[in-house]
């Protein structure tokens, strides 16, 4: 396997945690992430109070010491839904850029290896797809299917599929002309060998960096879809749900829109400075101009 250190998906040089912790972008992402990742994780295990339980007693709380963040028009404690619906988000995005990784980096690279007519089919198919915006796709999948946090997954995973064959046939075309691939199909080792063994890893870094990005678009998506009525469904809270059922009570209840919108607002500014620290670390170009 080859590592061309001059490519800017190879794995970086020595030294990458003293980089890291000087990259200002990496850290504010990494620590927002890993703190709404944190937030979705205890949710498995303790909340502040039962999201199940309706008290009608205490509907449309402001914030106090027994509710943090309020309650909603139920009676349910908003800090706990947020930390549920923390928990679907993540899962959502994560399988839908999973989804598309695993089926777009293998196209790409395909069209990568093959060129030609392979290509030019596979490209212009990848075409096809990435004309329809991506809520829209996922708004006519879910609609078709039936709205649901499984529909949410396909419809958004099918979306990220041309991303990242896009992204890997790209970062692949620029590497089989270098010289260390040359020598191995001199060696007689095959394209689908030489794609595995030294294509592949030389895009990972670039491909985690896509995946980032997508990350955060599927967040986005899936608040979306759930605004629409399209994703997870009750008693099952969401961001996007719970964005809409606050709109007709903003006068009243604004803290009902306020806190899942900085919830929104705060993950995808996390991922976006994440994915912008990776790659300013990640790129070995980047990093010698720093």
């Amino acid at each position: 396997m080859s590592m061309d250190p001059t490519i800017p998906g190879a794995p970086p040089e020595r030294g990458f945690l003293r980089l890291a912790l000087a990259n200002r972008s990496f850290l504010i992402g990494c620590a927002i992430t890993l703190a709404v990742a944190g937030l979705a994780l205890l949710s498995f295990f303790w909340t502040p109070y039962d999201i199940t339980h309706l008290t009608v007693a205490d509907r449309l709380k402001g914030l106090s010491t027994n509710h943090p963040l309020g309650t909603d028009h139920l009676g349910r404690d908003i800090l706990s839904m947020i930390m549920i619906g923390a928990r679907n988000s993540i899962a959502v995005a994560i399988v839908a850029v999973l989804i598309g990784m695993g089926i777009g980096v293998p196209l790409g690279a395909w069209a990568a290896a093959r060129g030609g007519l392979v290509d030019e089919v596979l490209m212009r198919f990848n075409d096809l797809v990435f004309a329809f915006p991506a809520l829209l796709s996922a708004i006519m999948i879910t609609a078709i299917f039936g709205p649901g946090a499984l529909n949410a997954i396909i419809a958004i995973g099918i979306f990220n599929v041309p991303v990242f064959a896009r992204v890997a046939r790209a970062g692949a075309l620029s590497i089989w002309p270098r010289e260390f691939i040359l020598a191995a199909r001199a060696a007689g080792k095959s394209r689908t060998l030489i794609t595995i063994e030294h294509i592949l890893p030389n895009i990972t870094a670039l491909l985690l960096v896509q995946g980032t990005i997508q990350f955060a678009l599927g967040i986005l998506a899936e608040a979306g879809l759930s605004y629409l009525g399209l994703g997870a469904q009750p008693p099952m809270p969401s961001w996007g749900r719970m964005l809409f059922e606050a709109q007709t009570r903003m006068i009243v209840a604004p803290h009902l829109a306020l806190f899942p919108g900085l919830a929104i607002v705060v993950t995808v500014l996390g991922l976006n400075l994440l994915g912008d620290g990776l790659r300013d670390l990640l790129d070995p170009r980047l990093r010698r101009e720093r």
